[in-house]
């Protein structure tokens, strides 16, 4: 069996884990789902009633293979409060997760790219020990910290002290600045990190001290020669974080309102609406299985020698 069927087959396990795992959240919650989400004054008759219509009151087998076949169709059911399907939800929240998540990506890789490659040269056989300090501890430091809290002192500073763009919703371009800006630094600073040592690591190789004893201009240098054999590890943790992104942004949705999945799910869990959180958990660790199942092909198409190693 190849090392990508291999991974094809780890990822079809996963799925179904994480499909019979999204069933089971409704059914490991303490009490009953649908008496929590209607409130202790809601009528008997009123609960028996959403649970047939749940189809909750049939035996558990039947249950899951009910769930697993709407899931491959993409019914995902049926919101507890408003009756409206968990399918048009994540229809129309998916796209603006997607938008924030990819803009952020971007936005860091096309920044961390850079500065990782300026610091290696720099910093190049111990040289400029400021310079690496400095990027160590800058890069550390934003490596540590949450995206939310980025998200509220850019709120504080940005929005509400300066003015200078809007502190939440989706209303034009100005607003995806922040949002993405909270995003992005985390990731920005460990794809730098990640850029730096590739950089540094292909700095000490053959081609390249040929290409210096044939005094190349620096811009050919480093872009046609060094840049191209770094980003195979960068592009790499780059997609993993492209997948951390879409699943970490529920706080940063939140905060700036941002209507996407992860403030419905919040919403969802607070408002005991467990269909809409289900439906959403399972698109969110699909989205990660996906992504991370796409490194790992191009991982190997690009270094066959991940494919012997695994072998």
């Amino acid at each position: 069996m190849g090392a990508g069927v291999r991974r094809v087959v780890r990822f079809l396990v996963s799925l179904a884990v994480l499909v019979v795992a999204s069933f089971a959240m409704v059914h490991l919650i303490p009490g009953d789902p649908v008496r929590s989400s209607l409130g202790p004054a809601a009528p008997v008759e009123l609960v028996e009633a959403r649970r047939a219509a749940l189809g909750l009151d049939r035996p558990l087998p039947e249950q899951l293979l009910t769930y697993v076949t709407g899931v491959l169709s993409g019914d995902f059911g049926t919101s507890f409060l408003t009756g409206e399907p968990v399918g048009e939800v994540i229809v129309i929240r998916l796209p603006n997760t997607l938008a924030l998540a990819l803009l952020a990506t971007g936005l860091a890789l096309l920044v961390a790219v850079p500065l990782g490659m300026w610091a290696a040269v720099r910093t190049e056989n111990g040289r400029n020990r400021g310079t690496d300090l400095t990027f160590s501890a800058a890069t550390g430091a934003a490596v540590a910290v949450p995206e939310f809290l980025y998200a509220i002192g850019l709120v504080a500073v940005l929005a509400i002290g300066l003015g200078w763009f809007p502190p939440a919703g989706m209303a034009g371009p100005g607003t995806y600045v922040l949002p993405v800006l909270a995003l992005a630094v985390g990731p920005a600073a460990m794809i730098a990190r990640v850029s730096r040592v590739e950089t540094l690591r292909e700095l000490g190789k053959d081609y390249m001290r040929l290409a210096r004893a044939k005094r190349l201009p620096a811009a050919r240098l480093h872009l046609r020669h060094l840049l191209p054999n770094t980003l195979t590890a960068t592009l790499t943790v780059g997609g993993l974080l492209l997948s951390s992104l879409i699943a970490g942004g529920v706080l940063v949705e939140y905060v700036f309102a941002w209507p996407g999945l992860g403030l419905k799910i919040v919403e969802s869990i607070t408002q005991k609406d467990y269909p809409v959180a289900q439906g959403v958990i399972l698109v969110y660790g699909a989205i990660v299985l996906v992504v991370n199942l796409a490194v790992d092909l191009v991982l190997g198409a690009l270094d066959p020698t991940s494919a012997i190693k695994e072998t």
